[in-house]
C-alpha cells in the first residue's frame, strides 16, 4: 500500500471544446477548432465538437457524478470565444456559464481549477494571424484580466495555458492541430508569443492581488531516452528533450532559450528576431505551481535526414489505444529531474490517463481494468517521488468524460465515465469506482 499525504489533491480534468458543445449558444462565436474540425480530412470521420458531451446543458448532472466519484478538485477550461466573441467585445452570457459551473462545484465541496487557454482560440483572432500576431498577447491579457475580475475571487487555482507545445509546435509546425500549418518558424513564433502571454497574465494576476488564489502553467513533458549508448543517439535524445521539454521549461524557470536548440533551429528558421530584449524577463515571472501533463516517453535515434537530427523508435512496452508506450517509471524520472534541475515549487500532475477500446458489456458496465492498472502504476511512482521529499501536491486524472479527442474525433476514449454520444448517457466505468476508493483512502493498494 502507498499512502498519500493529507491534503493531496485528487482531481480529474476536461477542456471546453472537448466536452461543452453548444457552439452557437449564448453569443459564442467559432473557434479555430470549429473551423479546423469542419475542414475536410482534418479530423477522424469529420467529427466536430458541436455537441461533444453536451456539458454546457448537463453540467449539473456532471457535477453530481464528480461528487459521487469523490474528487477534491475539477480542472476545466474556459472557452475564449464565449467570453470575447468579437475583438474587444465582452459577452456577459459567456462568463455566466462558468459562474454557474463554479457555484455548483463549490456547493459540492469541489475545488474549481480553471485553465484560461486550452487551444480554442476565437476564429476572429485566428483571422488576424493567431499566435503569429504579437498583438494576440494583448488580447489574451484583456481576456485573462476579465476572467480574474469576474471569477478570480472564487477560483483558487488558475492555469494560464495548457500544453504550449501542442498549441505551437503541433499546430503551426507539424500541422496536426488547428490551424494546421506546417512551418517551423511559425511554430517557434507561436510558442514564444504563447509563453509571453503567460508571463503577462501572471503580471496582471499579481497586480490585481487576488486573495487566496494561485497561478501557474501546464506543460506536456515527454522524457527522451537514447535508443543506444552511442554518442550520436545520446545527442539525439538531447535534441528531442530540447524540442519537447527544454524549449518551454528553460524560458519559464531560467529566463532563456536553450542555446543548443537555437543553433539547431537557426538553419531552418533564420533569425530569432521575434524575441525582444524584455521578453524573457516577462516569461520568467515567478509562478506558484507547475502543472505537468504526462502520458508516455520517447525513444530516439540520430538521423542526419531529420531537421531535428532525431527520429523516434518504438518502445518495448505495452501500448495504449493511442499507440503510446506505457512506462510509468518515466513519470518518476521526469519528476526527479524537474526537482533537481528546475524548481522546488509545488508540482501538480494536471493530466495523466490512457485511451483504451472500452465497451459496454452485457451487464451494462465498462470493465476497463487496463486503465486501472495504468493509473495505479503512475500513482505508485508519483507516491515514490513524494516519499523521497518531492513537492508533488496533486493528481488530475485525464479524463473525467469520454470526449472529442481533437484530430482523433470520437474514436478514442480517455474517460473514467463512458459517454454514449447518441443518447448522452453517462456510465461510471470500473476505473471511476476504483478511483473513488483511492480518493476515500488517500492510498493505492498494489
Amino acid at each position: 500500500m502507498a499512502n498519500f499525504p493529507k491534503g493531496f489533491l485528487f482531481g480529474t480534468a476536461t477542456s471546453s471544446y472537448q466536452i461543452e458543445g453548444a457552439v452557437n449558444e449564448d453569443g459564442r462565436t467559432p473557434s479555430i477548432w470549429d473551423t479546423f474540425s469542419k475542414t475536410s480530412g482534418m479530423t477522424y470521420n469529420g467529427d466536430t465538437g458541436d455537441i461533444a458531451c453536451d456539458h454546457y446543458h448537463r453540467y449539473k448532472e456532471d457535477v453530481v457524478i464528480l461528487k459521487e466519484i469523490g474528487v477534491k478538485a475539477y480542472r476545466f477550461s474556459i472557452a475564449w470565444p464565449r467570453i470575447f466573441p468579437e475583438k474587444g467585445n465582452f459577452n456577459p452570457k459567456g462568463i455566466d456559464f462558468y459562474k454557474r459551473l463554479v457555484e455548483e462545484l463549490l456547493k459540492n465541496d469541489i475545488i474549481p481549477v480553471a485553465t484560461i487557454y486550452h487551444w480554442d482560440l476565437p476564429q476572429w483572432a485566428g483571422d488576424l494571424g493567431g499566435w503569429l500576431n504579437r498583438d494576440l498577447i494583448y488580447w489574451y491579457s484583456e481576456y485573462s484580466q476579465k476572467l480574474f475580475k469576474e471569477i478570480g475571487n472564487v477560483v483558487p487555482m488558475w492555469i494560464t495555458h495548457n500544453e504550449p507545445w501542442c498549441a505551437s509546435i503541433l499546430s503551426y509546425g507539424i500541422g496536426e492541430h488547428a490551424p494546421g500549418h506546417k512551418d517551423y518558424r511559425e511554430a517557434l513564433i507561436a510558442a514564444h508569443h504563447i509563453l509571453l502571454s503567460h508571463g503577462e497574465a501572471v503580471k496582471i494576476f499579481r497586480d490585481m492581488n487576488i486573495k487566496e488564489s494561485q497561478i501557474g502553467i501546464t506543460l506536456n513533458l515527454t522524457p527522451a531516452y537514447p535508443a543506444s549508448e552511442r554518442d550520436v543517439d545520446r545527442l539525439a535524445a538531447q535534441y528531442a528533450d530540447g524540442f519537447s521539454n527544454r524549449w518551454f521549461l528553460d524560458p519559464i524557470f531560467k529566463g532563456n532559450y536553450p542555446e543548443d536548440m537555437i543553433e539547431l533551429y537557426k538553419e531552418e528558421i533564420g533569425k530569432f528576431d521575434f524575441i525582444k530584449s524584455e521578453d524573457l524577463g516577462i516569461i520568467s515571472q515567478p509562478i506558484d505551481f507547475l502543472g505537468i501533463n504526462f502520458y508516455s516517453r520517447s525513444i530516439v535515434k540520430y538521423s542526419e535526414k531529420s531537421m531535428l537530427k532525431w527520429i523516434g523508435v518504438e518502445g518495448p512496452g505495452a501500448k495504449t489505444d493511442m499507440g503510446w508506450e506505457i512506462r510509468p517509471e518515466s513519470l518518476y524520472d521526469l519528476l526527479k529531474r524537474l526537482d533537481k534541475e528546475y524548481t522546488r515549487i509545488p508540482i501538480y500532475i494536471t493530466e495523466n490517463g490512457a485511451a483504451f477500446k472500452d465497451i459496454i458489456t452485457e451487464d451494462g458496465k465498462v470493465h476497463d481494468q487496463e486503465r486501472i492498472e495504468y493509473i495505479k502504476e503512475h500513482l505508485k511512482y508519483a507516491n515514490k517521488f513524494i516519499k523521497e521529499g518531492g513537492n508533488l501536491k496533486g493528481y488530475f486524472l485525464w479524463s473525467f468524460l469520454d470526449n472529442f479527442e481533437w484530430a482523433f474525433g470520437y474514436s478514442k476514449r480517455f474517460g473514467i465515465v463512458y459517454v454514449d454520444y447518441k443518447t448522452q448517457k453517462r456510465i461510471l466505468k470500473d476505473s471511476a469506482l476504483w478511483y473513488k476508493e483511492v480518493i476515500n483512502r488517500a492510498s493505492i493498494v498494489f
